[in-house]
């Protein structure tokens, strides 16, 4: 089968590996019929981390299961399913509190399981899925998606999940006023999420034409371009003098930490999912003066993914907005490109036999 490989820093390529198989009791194999590229894969293309050996990669991906183990018994072969970000078991402590990033017996799409065998990567044309009944969400009543409700359902692996995590965090709700830093895909979905809650004002952060014009649509009542103090100056302008109930950090970086205390009001709340790129460390003084409550971290899209789920099937919420380029898994090293480039908020890749 063909495989998205990271060699290196900006050294995608598209290679041959070995067709998955049911190994244990609990595998399935699902062939994928979309796939893409996330933000955080962008971390490891840039160099930020460190990538010592060629490893498939991608973690976000939606297909057809093809074959299950015997122990498999909530899916099976012809069922349409999405494959969180994060493999679970479903059964321990952690999956069972609903943190099912915190898994005891986690494995990790492009790694190995817990045994060691070979996990694949989402950005390929089939993947072997472990603990497949802790893992995989099956759509009712969907076999064959169209290519906008695909979309909507690959977000849910992650993005969308991610984004609604940072709202839950920030304690978005009715009446309340609300910030999102940043304008990539887990942004925009965090004020698709803060509007879904209902949250009264809606304030996004972004520069860019194309991506305010989707959180616009996904239900921000403003835009602001300004960073740093100037942005909570604004901020405190748009809303009568006070800052924010709660605010989405979803970037990751020092700065974007930085602007996103900078918008909280004393006594508001912060939810933070971006992946920690360096210096985002939380500074103590700033939310004990400022009495700022936060939550957050890796998102356990699995949780959230039932009551979304509906919401996408109901047409509710039309998350797969967030897509606005679609290239063939050989093309994975182009998508790579325009997203690092910002050509692209996000990139959904098809492989030749998906559709």
């Amino acid at each position: 089968m063909r495989a998205a490989i990271i060699h290196g820093t900006r050294d995608i390529r598209v290679e041959d590996r070995p067709e998955p198989r049911v190994h244990l009791p609990g595998d399935a194999v699902v062939r994928v019929t979309a796939a893409c590229v996330c933000g955080s894969d962008l971390w490891p293309y840039r160099g930020v981390r460190e990538v010592t050996e060629p490893k498939p990669i991608g973690h976000e991906f939606v297909g057809v299961v093809e074959e299950v183990g015997d122990g498999v018994s909530t899916v099976k072969a012809g069922d349409f399913v999405v494959a969180p970000w994060a493999v679970s078991c479903g059964q321990c402590p952690p999956c069972r509190n609903g943190v099912q990033v915190a898994c005891e017996h986690r494995a990790s799409w492009g790694g190995t399981d817990e045994q060691g065998l070979p996990v694949d990567g989402g950005q390929g044309e089939r993947v072997r899925v472990p603990m497949a009944d802790g893992t995989l969400v099956p759509v009712p009543g969907v076999a064959e998606p169209d290519e906008a409700l695909t979309k909507s359902l690959l977000t849910l692996s992650d993005v969308m999940g991610t984004g609604h995590h940072a709202a839950v965090a920030a304690k978005t709700g009715p009446g309340r006023s609300v910030v999102v830093v940043g304008d990539g895909a887990v942004g925009l979905c965090g004020v698709l999420a803060a509007k879904r809650l209902g949250a009264e004002r809606i304030i996004a952060m972004s520069r860019h034409e194309d991506r305010a014009a989707i959180a616009r649509k996904f239900g921000a009542t403003d835009i602001v371009a300004e960073r740093g103090k100037a942005a909570a100056e604004t901020v405190r302008g748009l809303l009568g003098g006070v800052l924010a109930d709660s605010v989405l950090e979803c970037v990751g970086t020092e700065e974007s930490m930085d602007q996103a205390l900078r918008c909280t009001r004393a006594g508001g709340s912060l939810g933070f999912v971006g992946v920690p790129a360096g210096g985002a460390e939380l500074p103590i003084g700033v939310l004990f003066s400022k009495n700022i409550t936060v939550g957050g971290g890796a998102a356990s899209t699995r949780h959230y993914l039932p009551e979304l789920l509906e919401d996408v099937l109901s047409g509710a919420i039309d998350p797969g907005a967030v897509f606005d380029s679609v290239m063939p898994l050989e093309d994975a090293a182009e998508a790579y490109r325009a997203m690092d480039e910002r050509r692209a908020v996000k990139v959904m890749l098809v492989p030749e036999g998906g559709k």
